[in-house]
């Protein structure tokens, strides 16, 4: 059946995202499915047990649309015991559907029809449609290789009077890279006296390498002061499935953000909410996470080494990319299906996270997996 009015899509170049065919080819095909980024181990038992004993409890109507506040209270008081920075409970946090549903909120916040909004590409697929669906123009600027990082002098250019806002993504999916104090400095600079507000996306905040130290906007009074900020339960403790994330950001911008998430989602799951809450009081398991995926980071670097295929630096996320350019000068995309097809591995090619696709020949790849999976699929990389 199909509605015999006209539909004009808002999102016309947008089709089935690519996790979801990368996912669904490694199904069909039997392959290492090393594309989507979800864990392959289980979940602590007691924040399972806890979810389950709240559910039991009763704990399964609607929680406040900010979120429960026990919760709130403790991401506040690990804000500051991470950045130094203090946030009201009541008026500066709200617990989202996920990283996702944040990030879009934030933008449905703020941008309007003509705004201007900058992302750096590649850029995780939600941005740029995001943006779009609002009515505001994505102006797209290239991080620069081979690691992937911020040419400030172009980002000075291309603020203008339309600039409404700034999008950043540290650790960065798709890349691994990182931004550093000198890339907080400069964005700090560039958006002093301006009307432009900040969406850092810090979803891998706990998930850093090489005792390096997550670089997030609440570090810089001046930047947190116009920064919607992003977190991510299902990143920190496994549980991607159970899409649970919150915001940060100064009262102003939060009031504005509520006003939107109120109509979209208008609270979040429960009975999760109370577990978080008393497992963050009683475990504070995410100081583990950096050592724990860097191990597995390393692994798959020690796995690999004798394959064709060359590891780019990866200093932040559970994503890990390679070229893959002297094995074969085929199509990112075209390359990415033929090798779930063939070899049994499925990837993600990097030029998707362009929005005019760009193709350096790389691919990335989740090794937020067990070892063993690691080892099966580094096995049959090595064969190519």
């Amino acid at each position: 059946m199909n509605f015999p009015g006209t539909v004009k899509s808002k999102l016309h170049k947008t089709g089935t995202t690519i996790f979801t065919i990368m996912s669904g080819l490694a199904q069909e095909h039997g392959a290492i499915n090393l594309s989507q980024g979800f864990p392959d181990f289980p979940v602590s038992p007691e924040l399972i047990r806890l979810y389950h004993e709240h559910m039991l409890a009763g704990h399964n109507q609607y929680a406040p649309m900010p979120g429960y506040r026990p919760l709130r209270e403790a991401l506040c008081n690990k804000i500051e015991k991470l950045y130094t920075a203090t946030y009201d409970p009541d008026t500066e946090i709200t617990i989202t559907a996920g990283g996702t549903q944040a990030i879009y909120t934030a933008i449905t916040s703020i941008i309007k029809e003509g705004d201007e909004v900058i992302v750096f590409e590649p850029a995780y697929d939600c941005y740029v449609p995001a943006i779009e669906l609002n009515g505001g123009i994505p102006v797209q600027l290239q991080l620069k290789g081979p690691d992937f990082h911020i040419d400030w002098n172009e980002v000075k250019k291309m603020v203008n009077q339309r600039t409404r806002m700034i999008m950043i993504n540290t650790p960065h999916n798709p890349t691994g890279s990182i931004l550093t104090a000198k890339d907080m400095l400069q964005l700090e600079k560039i958006t002093h006296n301006r009307d432009i507000v900040i969406v850092s996306d810090e979803v891998y905040e706990h998930i850093i390498y090489d005792g390096y130290e997550h670089q997030s906007v609440m570090r810089y009074p001046k930047l947190a002061e116009r920064s919607f900020v992003v977190f991510s339960f299902g990143k920190t403790y496994h549980a991607t499935g159970w899409k649970a994330g919150y915001c940060m950001a100064p009262a102003n911008l939060m009031a504005e953000f509520r006003k939107a998430h109120q109509f979209t989602v208008f609270s979040v799951n429960t009975p999760l909410q109370y577990a978080l809450a008393d497992y963050m009081n009683s475990t504070p398991s995410y100081e583990s996470v950096s050592a724990f995926y860097q191990k597995k980071r390393d692994l798959f670097l020690k796995l690999t080494k004798k394959s064709r295929f060359k590891p780019l630096a990866c200093s932040g996320s559970y994503f890990q990319l390679f070229d893959y350019s002297v094995i074969s000068q085929e199509k990112d995309t075209d390359f990415a299906v033929r090798l779930t097809k063939e070899f049994g591995v499925a990837s993600i090619p990097v030029s998707v996270f362009y929005k005019n696709p760009v193709d350096h020949k790389i691919l990335r790849f989740c090794f937020a997996k067990e070892d063993e999976t690691l080892e099966k699929a580094a096995a049959k990389l090595c064969q190519i």
